[in-house]
């Protein structure tokens, strides 16, 4: 673990940007986070739905719900390239014109096109999910812990309102395909809206084009095991439920409406807790009763779905909601990691390419078991264990990062062969 050095700290100094690029980069910001979960949570409230009107088996239903987090983990793994080659900006706006275009070709009512337009969407979802923590480095590198929060405050606003408005507009529309459909002209304006930051920096030929570390030696350090085991578990448990959370209320007694509400409210209470969990884990010597906070509450939400009667739901929606509140704090420490951009999105592809392709045992294991077993004890006393593994790797994580997310870091993100500190923080 790296020492605090003795000698007086030195004041980083950022670029200034004109006011209109800023202002263009925050209006992107806030488009793009809307966007980056509203396409999964809509697909998860109408799963039901979907699967009664297009005739789909036990096989496909479980696929779909996998799919996202198979294209993070694929995808995702090209991202350190592709924005090496184009650039960050780029490369988020070629990743969402794929996410606008895979969302419009759900909107065909066939199940070929549902599942081939969730890979391609959830494809671009893969590359600007990793991108992002770059981007902010880029255009926010002095306000990183603010701007990680307004983008995943709008990124779970944009799901909490897709998932209690997807069902209702579906019913209006006559067509849960439809329904569906309608989320990619949301994405649309995501694409619309990034295009002035993508020209002012293909116009500024001042700025480099962000190089290439290979991000997997860096699995050889234990800060990159460390992320990568965090990153996994939060998104093994956040997509098991967030692909199931309204289809298994509704198998086991609520109406498709309010199992709705009760998706809705487990996402309203992430928006707050992020933010909350932040402020906590940005202080000194508290990211780790933040992770506690998180990770316990998560755990607590489990045994209460599974133990509660389904009349009782909102007390595991909000707990729940409270545990995923997790994300934020692990994006602000992966978007504070590493010495440059290059460097931070080789671990931001080394945790999210890594940790979404082995949490893609979540929603497809969850949906596999239940079809095998009839019920959901057994995916849920499963998920409470993976969670009791979270509060250990979280317990680790955070000694390692006892100095809080706040404190900017100095050490290497690894550009030898295996990297040697790839904290990137003060530890």
């Amino acid at each position: 673990m790296a020492t605090t050095s003795s000698a007086p700290a030195t004041t980083a100094t950022y670029p200034t940007r004109p006011r209109a690029a800023v202002a263009a980069a925050v209006i992107a910001l806030v488009l793009i986070g809307l966007n980056l979960r509203a396409g999964i949570t809509g697909a998860s409230a109408l799963l039901h739905d979907l699967q009664q009107v297009l005739g789909y088996g036990p096989l496909v239903a479980s696929l779909i719900p996998s799919i996202p987090t198979l294209c993070f983990a694929v995808a995702g793994a090209a991202t350190s390239w592709l924005t090496g080659k184009l650039g960050v900006e780029k490369a988020i706006l070629l990743s969402l014109g794929m996410l606008a275009g895979g969302l419009l070709l759900r909107g065909i009512p066939t199940t070929g096109m549902l599942v081939a337009g969730t890979v391609v969407g959830m494809s671009g979802l893969a590359v600007c999910n990793v991108s992002m923590p770059s981007f902010i480095r880029e255009h926010f590198a002095a306000r990183t812990s603010l701007m990680t929060g307004v983008y995943t405050v709008t990124m779970t606003s944009g799901a909490t309102a897709m998932a209690v408005v997807v069902v209702p507009l579906s019913q209006a529309l006559g067509s849960p395909s439809a329904g569906l459909g309608t989320i990619g002209v949301l994405a649309l304006s995501a694409f619309l809206g990034f295009l002035p930051v993508t020209l002012h920096a293909h116009r500024n030929t001042a700025r480099k084009t962000a190089g290439h570390i290979s991000p997997w030696p860096l699995l050889r350090t234990k800060t990159g095991r460390l992320l990568t085991g965090i990153f996994t578990l939060q998104a093994l448990l956040a997509y098991a439920l967030l692909s199931w959370f309204p289809y298994m209320l509704t198998t086991m007694g609520l109406s498709a409406a309010d199992s709705a509400i009760m998706f809705g409210v487990m996402q309203l209470v992430s928006v707050p807790a992020g933010m909350v969990l932040i402020a906590i884990g940005s202080r000194p010597r508290m990211l780790r009763p933040a992770v506690y906070l998180a990770t316990l509450t998560m755990t607590a939400g489990i045994a209460a779905l599974l133990f509660l009667p389904v009349s009782q739901a909102v007390i595991p929606a909000v707990l729940l909601g409270f545990g995923l509140g997790i994300f934020p704090l692990v994006m602000v420490i992966i978007s504070r990691s590493g010495r440059s951009t290059a460097e931070t999105t080789a671990l931001s592809t080394l945790a999210q390419s890594t940790g979404y392709l082995l949490a893609t045992v979540g929603p497809f294991g969850m949906g596999l078991l239940h079809s095998a077993t009839g019920s959901w004890t057994l995916p849920l006393a499963l998920l409470l264990a993976i969670a009791v593994v979270q509060i250990a790797v979280a317990h680790m994580l955070s000694s390692r990062r006892a100095a809080g997310v706040s404190a900017a870091g100095t050490g290497a993100a690894g550009t030898g062969a295996a990297g040697t500190g790839a904290a990137g923080m003060k530890e």
